[in-house]
Parts: structure tokens; C-alpha cells; sequence
């Protein structure tokens, strides 16, 4: 049997099932759209949800597709067997509502029998016990005999998921010969060893199940099929695992070689080296999703297989930062069927580099805390580290739990694993409660989906912003309704809109719909699914019916703000890009009438320079009277202009380019038709938002006018206070703080002058008590500092001794006490007669032998604590001799 690569594997795949009349879609992102249910994508239906529920048309019945996905729940099994990665790529083929099992299953063995040439002989399918049809296709039709054809109960071929559409399946299994086997003379299909291995699933979408054990029969019949690429090529090259595929093959080797292991030479390097050859290949793909490293969600799932990758580095014996060099690996592998990977390859290099480092540091802090726990584990004689100390290393300081344990197992102590699965919990608990509620398809229930999926709404809005259409359908909160009345909030969808919606970064029109029976206030226009467009509002004078032909009116003031704020995004990503380096790349932005928000890859702050310069840039841009030219041409042509595209975001064959000079991105949005129109730009903030994005918030056309007429307030207001003018007032202003500097000085000298007095003489009040002398007065209105002033003063008078000032200062208490070296030696401790002394007058504090002071709330105690000053000398000097 000739052998393919995985590249050469997917290529088939695809042009196979495009000759069977199917649509060839690309690969979604990882990224879920509008899917609650999922953290990343996971199967190669999941971004075709909308299709299999009809809530959106499909482009076609039929399609195929080589889907990345990610799966990370037995993340911590990865690598301890050679089966399973978090990283694979599925390869399917889908019908909605057109063929079904007699096509799908005709299809997958022909293309495995003839296309792949995979030997007849070593497959076998298997069917639900029901499902006599299928047994019957794969009998009689595709010509297998009956002893070779396995049927399962609904645990392994029946596909359901609480309510909703589900159904038997049928799948193909392969046998790669007794040398992968367990030996054992039972040993079949469905055996737990390595030699039957599961390749190809078609799910019968046939069902509509209650979730309660009932089925009714669907209306439009869908198939669903799964084909892992990595399981293929391990099939078709006949190689022990995934990870000796070719394109992981090169990825392991460059570990190895990093690493001076031989891979399968010991156990523990080989678990160490798959986890690495794994989790940098799902590291890679999520970056160039847009995906960054975070303390949370699917950020969270990218930063712990970074750094879960990098940990292992450490303990192959890899020296220094690694990962930049194999996640470059994984997109020269896999650029030929992803090349948004090498587009995006300085990008990733950034992510990962940065990722490495910061972990790096961060393991090294949890050793040096692992270090103190053990020491004080061993003073108090302790042998097994709690549960909520492990638990803080791994979510304070991402130090992994098996590192824990490992590390405390090689000193000799144990690790309170339940306790530390019990925070997990409850760590998982209440991010679980935090998640929105969603239905079994994983979108939020809305009054949307009970829409005719066939409505649509044309866009006409570039062009006016006024237009007639009828409207198609009208919706409460939470129902569809035929009409609106004069109070009532809801949305009304029309064929026609000249409304932009929310969507690419930009705030949707407002503005009025008006009918011959009323009039709507469109607060807010929203994207619904399969093309249709939502104004939502509320209804401000008689009614609207279905039906009911209207007049589109957008806010004009509103929709010409928002093109500047757009407009000036772009020329903003083009002079950062300028300033900055081409690392820059967009990661999120928000327009509205008000403001712009513009959110980039970079990784350190702007300088007040930077920011000035990228500023001045803009400005000049906007007075250079730019034209700008909108056109729509195909993907390839703009991307040979160098047009910028969006992270995550999916682009059809043709796409419109925005062009303002040497500015040219792919935008779907509303823009001025000349750079002039912008008028003015003005940053007023720039922030750091995530590890390695920066956000600059901008103002343009009036919102800059209106900042600076804010600013000129605040100057006339003041300048009216210090009876100045704003020419005037810089020199008005150092006049004031030299005045004020010199006042401070006079009041200190004041102070510390009326403290004195206040104090007077009173040497001879101090008492001997057995050589040393202690001197305890009370004094008002004097501070800390004054206390400690006249603490100075008084010590030079005695010859040996203890100095105790207590002052009633506004109602407060403050202490202070000095002891001099000859009264230490003799026993006398400042910071605990202060201790001692101070719950008496309702405080506390402490501090050195030699100085020490305190604050208190109950002056009526002043006396007793002088008193009590004396006894508890005593004691000291006692103590002392």
C-alpha cells in the first residue's frame, strides 16, 4: 500500500468529497461564535451547529471540511500513552437534509478502499444494534459479509446529547496487524489494545429525542461524519502512534535534539517529549487564532499548555527558551493547510517567547516558596503539605500540582491531594455557577431562534442613510408578534436596512422607523443569525405590524461620528505600525459616536514619545485631504495589496478592502469619504489590557473639541481661584508652592517650638529606679513627630535612662518611648513597654528596645498608662540583672 503524508492525506480528503458535489469549507477558528456550550472548538460539527438546528441557511446541502480542534479534558493523561493529544484535526463530510446512509457510507468506503487504498480485508464497520439499515447497506450494497459487521449498544453508537437532534452511527474500524495487538486470542474489534483502531464515525442526524428516552423521527435527515486526520495517517503510514506521524515525527525529533534524549529509550523522557511535541503544536494553532495567554478561559487553557510544555523542557534538561523554535517547526508542518500560521509567524514567536519567560520566572518563585514551606514543614516536625498550600502554589503562582508532589516526594514529604482537589472544586464550582445558561446546541435561548430561518435583511447603508422597506417580522423580549404598540420595547426586522449593525468593532446606527401607523426609536441594530438584521427599540407613537411598509432614517449626527472614530482606527494601526515595528497587530477594537478603542499586539507600554509621534502621525494624515477609496475584490487580489485582516475573523472569497493612502485593511464597516472629514485626533489613554496587548483610547472630530473645552474650564476655574489668568498661571502656581514650602518649614519650627514649651522642664521629675532613670510626662496637642523631638531633647539630660512621652493630640492618643544603651543593657525594652502600656489607652503597637512608639483612642487612660510605665520597668530591670 503506498503511504501519504498528513498534507497529501488532507488534500484528498477534501478534493474527494468536492467531486461528490460537496462544498469545501475552510477550517473554522478555534474560537467559538455565539456557542456558550464550548471553550474552544472540538469536533468538526461544532462551528456547523446553526446548519444541523436550521436556524441558518446553509450556503449548501452538502459540505466537507478539515476542522483544528482541541480537546483538554484529560489534559493531565496527555502524553503518559501515546493515543491522545489535545491538538487533532477532523475531517468531515455533512448532508443537511440531502443524501443519507446509503451515499454516506457508499462514500467513506470508497474513498478508503480506493482512494487511500487501505486494504478491504482489514476493515470493519459497526452499527448501532438497531439499525438494521445501516447492517443492511454495508451487507448488501458495499458487500460485506454479516460476520464482519460489529453491532454496539448505544454507549458506543448512538449519538445524543440531552434534547435535540441525535441518532445511531455507524463506524469503520481498522486493523493494523497482531504486532500492534495484546496477544490475547479474544482479541477484536472493540478490544481496549492498539490494533483495532476506531478511523471513520458517520452519525445519522435522524432522531429528535426528548432527552428522556424518547424519539420522534426527523423531517430533514442529516449526516455527520468524523474522520481523525492524525488516526489516518497513523493507518496509512503503519506507525506505532500519532506522535510517529510525519509531521509529529519532525516535531518529536526536534525535541530529541533539543533535549540530547533518544526518544523511547526511557519511559519518563518519552512522556515528557510527547507532552512537548503536543501542547506546542495546540500552543501554535490557538495563538494564530488570536487566542492569548490569561488567567482565565480558553486564555487559561493556552497559558497552562505553555507553560505545562516548558516545565517538561526543564525536566528533559533543555536549557534556556525553546519553545519559539518549535512552534516554528509546527508552522512550517502545517502552513501548507493553514497559512494564516505563517502569516502570523512573528506574532506566535512573540506570544510564546514572552509565555516561556514569564513562566521561567514564575517556577523559579514557586521553588524558592516551596523551599521556605520545607523548612518550616521540618521544624514542626510536619510530612505532608496541605491541600490549600498546594493549592495556592498552583493558582497564585501556576505551579502544576505533579511538580508539587514530585518535588515534596524527592524531600521525603507527601502532598494533601484531596484537600487540594476539594479547592479545585470549589474553584470549578463557582466558575461553573458564573457561566451563562445555554440549550443543548450551546447558543443562549433567544426569541430569535423561533424566526423563519428563510428572512433576510440586505444591507444598503454605505451608500444612504435613509431607506423604504417592509417589515418581515416583529419580536417582543420574548415572543415573535405580529405587532408593536405605542410603549413597548422589542425589534423590528425589515427586508431592507440602511442600519449598520454591531459587528467588527463598530457601535450599531440608532436612529427612526417610521410607518403610517407609527414610529419606532431604534436605540441599538444587532446582527441575527443567517443573515438577518435586528433594530431594536422602542415603539414612541401609534403601532407596527408586520407587513407594514416604512422609512428608514438613520441618527445622521450619530453614524458621521462613528466614521470618524472608525476611519481614525485604521490610520491609527498603520502609524503604530510605523512607530512601533509590523509586530503590530490589530486585536480588538470598538467604535462608537463618542470614542475609538483600539486594542494591539505589542509588549511593553508606549513612552510619552511613542505615543506623541504615533498622535502627530494621525494628525497629519487627516490634513494631507486623503480620499478615501472603498472596493470589493477578491481575497487573493487584496491580500497582493497588503491588506491588514483581523485576527479570528472569516473572510469569503471576495471581501471589501478600505483604502486611505498607504493604509489598506479588510473592514466591512462605515468610514468618511475624505481623511479631512476626521478632523482632529486626540490619544488620552494607552494601557496594557493582557499579557503582550496594549489599548490606546482615542477622540476625534468634536469629542476632541469638546475634551479640550473641558480642559480650558478647569484652567479659567482655576485661574479664577488664584485670581490669575491661564497665561499667567504656571508662575502663579510655582509662586504658590515655594509659599507653601516656606509656610511648612515656619509651622514645623512653630510646632516643634510650642511642643517645648508645652513640655517645659521637667528633668527633674525623672525617677531612679535601681540606675536607671525614667522619665514619664504627659503633654497636648502634640504630634508624632513632636514626640519624638522632644524624646531627643530629653534623652541628652539623662545620664542613664528611659524616656515615656504621652501626648493628648485632638481627642487621639499618641506614645512614644526611648531607652538609651546603658538602660538596654540593664534590661529596659522600649517597644515592649510601649506593648505593655497601650491597650490602656484603647491602642497598640511596639516596636525596637531603643525606640518605639504607639496610638490610642482613650485619653481618659493617659494616667494609668503612665503609672503602669513604671511597674513594668521594674520588672524589666529585674529581669535584666
Amino acid at each position: 500500500m503506498k503511504t501519504y503524508t498528513v498534507n497529501e492525506l488532507r488534500k484528498m480528503f477534501l478534493d474527494y468529497f468536492e467531486s461528490k458535489d460537496h462544498l469545501v469549507l475552510k477550517s473554522a477558528s478555534l474560537v467559538p461564535h455565539n456557542d456558550n456550550s464550548l471553550l474552544l472548538i472540538n469536533s468538526g460539527m461544532a462551528p456547523l451547529k446553526p446548519y444541523f438546528t436550521g436556524q441558518t441557511i446553509p450556503p449548501k446541502n452538502r459540505a466537507a471540511s478539515c476542522q483544528k480542534c482541541i480537546r483538554t479534558g484529560d489534559i493531565e493523561n496527555i502524553g503518559k500513552t501515546a493515543r491522545h493529544g489535545t491538538f487533532f484535526e477532523m475531517l468531515g463530510n455533512f448532508s443537511f437534509g440531502d443524501y443519507f446512509k446509503r451515499e454516506s457510507l457508499a462514500w467513506t468506503w470508497e474513498f478508503l478502499t480506493e482512494i487511500i487504498g487501505l486494504d478491504p480485508n482489514r476493515l470493519y464497520p459497526s452499527v448501532y444494534l438497531e439499525d438494521d439499515e445501516a447492517f443492511a447497506i454495508w451487507e448488501n450494497e458495499i458487500g460485506i459479509s454479516k460476520e464482519r459487521i460489529f453491532r454496539f449498544g448505544k454507549e458506543d453508537n448512538f449519538w445524543e446529547h440531552g434534547a435535540g437532534p441525535c441518532g445511531p452511527c455507524s463506524e469503520v474500524y481498522y486493523d493494523r496487524g497482531e504486532k500492534y495487538g495484546c496477544l490475547s486470542k479474544n482479541c477484536t474489534v472493540g478490544c481496549d489494545c492498539d490494533r483495532y483502531i476506531e478511523i471513520w464515525n458517520n452519525v445519522f442526524t435522524q432522531f429528535d429525542g426528548d432527552g428522556k428516552g424518547g424519539y420522534t423521527e426527523l423531517e430533514q435527515k442529516n449526516i455527520d461524519t468524523g474522520m481523525g486526520l492524525e488516526r489516518l495517517a497513523v493507518a496509512v503510514q503503519d506507525v506505532e502512534s500519532i506522535f510517529d506521524i510525519d509531521t509529529m515525527r519532525s516535531l518529536r525529533e526536534k525535541v530529541c535534539a533539543l533535549a540530547l534524549k533518544e526518544y523511547g529509550s526511557k519511559d519518563k523522557w518519552d512522556v515528557s517529549i510527547r507532552i512537548i511535541t503536543d501542547h506546542i503544536r495546540s500552543a501554535t494553532f490557538m495563538i494564530s487564532d488570536g487566542i492569548m495567554p490569561t488567567n482565565e478561559g480558553r486564555g487559561y487553557v493556552l497559558r497552562r499548555i505553555i507553560r505545562r510544555a516548558a516545565r517538561h523542557g526543564r525536566l528533559l534538561g533543555i536549557q534556556g527558551t525553546f519553545l519559539v523554535g518549535l512552534g516554528n517547526e509546527v508552522i512550517d508542518g502545517s502552513k501548507d493547510g493553514y497559512p494564516e500560521l505563517n502569516e502570523k509567524r512573528n506574532f506566535i514567536n512573540n506570544v510564546l517567547k514572552q509565555e516561556e519567560h514569564k513562566f521561567n520566572s514564575t517556577i523559579d518563585q514557586g521553588l524558592s516558596i516551596l523551599l521556605e514551606i520545607e523548612t518550616k514543614m521540618k521544624n514542626e516536625k510536619s510530612t505532608e503539605l496541605s491541600g490549600q498550600q498546594a493549592f495556592k502554589l498552583y493558582d497564585t503562582f501556576g505551579f502544576p500540582l505533579d511538580l508539587t508532589i514530585e518535588i515534596m516526594a524527592e524531600k521525603g514529604f507527601s502532598v494533601d491531594v484531596d484537600g487540594f482537589n476539594a479547592f479545585m472544586k470549589e474553584q470549578q464550582d463557582k466558575a461553573r455557577k458564573a457561566r451563562k445558561d445555554s440549550n443543548y446546541m450551546g447558543a443562549d435561548p433567544t426569541v430569535y431562534e423561533k424566526l423563519n430561518p428563510a428572512l433576510k435583511t440586505e444591507f444598503s447603508g454605505y451608500l444612504s442613510l435613509d431607506c423604504q422597506a417592509n417589515i418581515t417580522a416583529l419580536t417582543t423580549d420574548s415572543e415573535v408578534t405580529e405587532a408593536l404598540t405605542d410603549g413597548q420595547n422589542g425589534t423590528v426586522i425589515t427586508e431592507r436596512t440602511c442600519f449598520y449593525p454591531t459587528g467588527g468593532g463598530q457601535n450599531g446606527d440608532c436612529g427612526i422607523i417610521k410607518s403610517a401607523d407609527g414610529e419606532f426609536l431604534v436605540s441599538e441594530t444587532i446582527k441575527l443569525t443567517g443573515d438577518k438584521i435586528g433594530h431594536l427599540g422602542k415603539v414612541i407613537s401609534g403601532m407596527l405590524k408586520i407587513g407594514d411598509n416604512a422609512m428608514l432614517s438613520v441618527d445622521p449626527d450619530s453614524r458621521n461620528d462613528i466614521c470618524k472614530n472608525h476611519s481614525a482606527t485604521h490610520l491609527l494601526q498603520k502609524a503604530l505600525r510605523l512607530v512601533l515595528g509590523t509586530h503590530v497587530e490589530q486585536a480588538g477594537s470598538y467604535v462608537d459616536k463618542d470614542r475609538l478603542r483600539f486594542d494591539f499586539s505589542h509588549f511593553s507600554a508606549l513612552t510619552d514619545e511613542e505615543i506623541s509621534t504615533v498622535e502627530k502621525i494621525v494628525n497629519e494624515k487627516i490634513a494631507e485631504n486623503i480620499e478615501v477609496h472603498i472596493e470589493t475584490m477578491a481575497l487573493a487580489k487584496a491580500r497582493e495589496k497588503g491588506a491588514m485582516a483581523l485576527f479570528g475573523e472569516k473572510y469569503g472569497e471576495n471581501v471589501r478592502v478600505v483604502e486611505m493612502g498607504d493604509s489598506v485593511e479588510l473592514c466591512g464597516g462605515t468610514h468618511v469619504g475624505n481623511s479631512s472629514a476626521i478632523t482632529a485626533f486626540k490619544i488620552i489613554s494607552e494601557t496594557g489590557i493582557a499579557a503582550g496587548v496594549r489599548r490606546i483610547e482615542a477622540l476625534t472630530g468634536r469629542g476632541v473639541f469638546e475634551y479640550y473645552w473641558q480642559i480650558e474650564q478647569v484652567l479659567l476655574d482655576v485661574s479664577r481661584s488664584l485670581k490669575s489668568t491661564p497665561s499667567a498661571l504656571k508662575d502663579k502656581v510655582e509662586s504658590l508652592v515655594n509659599e507653601i514650602k516656606r509656610l511648612n518649614s515656619e509651622n514645623e519650627s512653630l510646632k516643634s517650638k510650642a511642643a517645648k514649651n508645652a513640655l517645659g522642664d521637667v528633668a527633674n521629675q525623672a525617677v531612679d529606679l535601681g540606675g536607671v532613670k525614667l522619665l514619664a510626662v504627659k503633654v497636648s496637642g502634640v504630634d508624632m513627630n513632636g514626640l519624638r523631638e522632644l524624646g531627643d531633647q530629653q534623652k541628652e539630660r539623662l545620664i542613664t535612662g528611659v524616656i515615656l512621652i504621652i501626648s493628648d493630640n485632638d481627642g487621639k492618643v499618641n506614645l512614644m518611648a526611648m531607652a538609651d544603651e546603658k538602660a538596654q543593657a540593664k534590661g529596659a525594652h522600649a517597644g515592649n513597654l510601649i506593648k505593655a502600656i497601650a491597650p490602656l489607652v484603647g491602642g497598640g503597637g511596639g516596636g525596637r528596645p531603643g525606640m518605639a512608639q504607639a496610638g490610642g483612642k482613650n485619653p481618659a487612660g493617659i494616667d494609668e498608662a503612665l503609672s503602669e510605665a513604671e511597674k513594668v520597668l521594674r520588672t524589666q530591670i529585674a529581669g535584666g540583672e
